[in-house]
C-alpha cells in the first residue's frame, strides 16, 4: 500500500488476542483527531459479531469503537469488510460461514477507502495476533506484508508478555515491514516486577513506546487510553 507523503497510517497489532488493541487503535484516533487531523479506522477483519433478527451480521464491537473515535464517517461495510458471526479464529469463522478471506482482497479493499476518504491519520487494526490464520495457507501477517503500512505492537503486560512480545517483533522485521513502536497495556491492578519488565522491553525491542496505559478496569475506554499515549501525529512514519 503506498503512503502519501502527508498521510500517517499504521496497522496495529497485539501480542495475543483480547490485549487492547482496540483501546489503543481508539486512543490513537481519538489523540491523532484532537491535534487537529482529520482521522480513520478500519477493521479488515472481525470475528464475535452480532447477528440481528433478519439475519443480518452487523459490524461487532471493536469496528464501532473504531467508528466512534475517528472524526471522518466511514459506512460499517467498509469499516469492518469481513464481519463474522463466530467467536473464533478468523479463518474457522469464515470456514463456518462459507466465506474465504483473501488478503490481497482485503488490501485492496483498504487501499480503496484510504483513496475514497481525505484522512491524514488511519489505523488499521487486526484480529488476533500476528500470525493468526486468514485462511488455509495465509495470515494476517501476509495481508500486513500486502498492506505495507508500519506496525505498532500492543503488549498485553502480563506473565509472558516478553516472549510473546519479542517473537511478534522478530516476526514483523523477518516480514521486511517497519516496528514503528509499541504500547503497553497493563492488564492487571498489580503485576510483579512491572518496571522490570517495562525495562526488559524498552531495551530489546529497540523502537519507540509510544505509552504505557496503566490498568484502567472498569473505566478502560479509548478516551482515557489516549490521555498515556504518545506519538508525533505532524511525522510521517519513517522505515
Amino acid at each position: 500500500m503506498t503512503q502519501p507523503p502527508d498521510v500517517q497510517g499504521y496497522f496495529v497489532t497485539g501480542t495475543d488476542t483480547g490485549v487492547g488493541k482496540t483501546l489503543v487503535s481508539a486512543g490513537l484516533l481519538i489523540a491523532a483527531g484532537e491535534s487537529g487531523l482529520q482521522t480513520l479506522g478500519i477493521k479488515p477483519v472481525a470475528t464475535g459479531c452480532i447477528t440481528t433478527g433478519s439475519g443480518t451480521v452487523q459490524v461487532n464491537d471493536d469496528a464501532l469503537a473504531l467508528q466512534s473515535a475517528a472524526t471522518i464517517a466511514v459506512d460499517d461495510a467498509r469499516v469492518n469488510p469481513v464481519a463474522l458471526e463466530a467467536p473464533i479464529a478468523p479463518h474457522l469463522a469464515a470456514a463456518r460461514s462459507g466465506i474465504h478471506i483473501d488478503a490481497g482482497e482485503l488490501a485492496a479493499h483498504c487501499r480503496r477507502v484510504y483513496a475514497d476518504y481525505a484522512a491524514q491519520f488511519m489505523i488499521v487494526e487486526g484480529a488476533g495476533g500476528w500470525s493468526v490464520p486468514l485462511n488455509e495457507a495465509e495470515t494476517m501477517a501476509d495481508f500486513c506484508v500486502e498492506l505495507g503500512l508500519p506496525i505498532i505492537l500492543v503488549v498485553g503486560m502480563k506473565l509472558g508478555c516478553l516472549n510473546h512480545a519479542l517473537l511478534t517483533a522478530q516476526a514483523v522485521r523477518a516480514a521486511g515491514l517497519s516496528l514503528a513502536g509499541w504500547v503497553a497495556n497493563c492488564m492487571e491492578a498489580e503485576m510483579e516486577e512491572l518496571a522490570g519488565n517495562l525495562q526488559s522491553l524498552r531495551s530489546r525491542l529497540a523502537v519507540p513506546a509510544l505509552g504505557v496505559i496503566p490498568y484502567l478496569g472498569a473505566r478502560a475506554h479509548p478516551q482515557r487510553a489516549a490521555e498515556y499515549l504518545q506519538l508525533d501525529f505532524q511525522a510521517v512514519p519513517g522505515s
